[in-house]
């Protein structure tokens, strides 16, 4: 499975939920937000496709306030959970960029390259 690095515990994600990390994973350091939905989850990393900017409006907080979007806080832009696809905003065609993450029990991690 190659290096690994813990970013939380599944127990501090709700569901819908989010939380961000900033990690050093294989020597580089890595800042993005996983977030779980339905039981899913997924990450990414902390970057607007738009601008570069951060996307979390409050520490750990990416989603609308449905739950349902992962929203950009600069501009709005809202993006597909589980794809990372833009959906709304300034930045139509463009996506989040993927992290690979796993579970161990409680434990959640990236994997792999950073």
């Amino acid at each position: 499975m190659g290096a690994t690095t813990q970013i939380c515990r599944l127990g501090e994600l709700s569901d819908p939920g989010s939380r961000g990390f900033s990690v050093q994973h294989r020597g580089r350091r890595v800042d993005g937000f996983v977030v779980q939905r339905d039981g899913e989850l997924f990450a990414y990393r902390n970057s607007c496709p738009h601008t570069g900017s951060p996307l979390d409006w409050v520490e750990h907080q990416f989603l609308d306030l449905d739950g349902a979007l992962i929203q950009c806080a600069t501009h709005d832009a809202r993006f597909l959970i589980d794809t990372g696809e833009c959906v709304f905003g300034p930045c139509p065609g463009t996506s989040l960029e993927p992290l690979a993450i796993g579970l161990d029990g409680d434990l959640v991690y990236l994997v792999g390259e950073p």
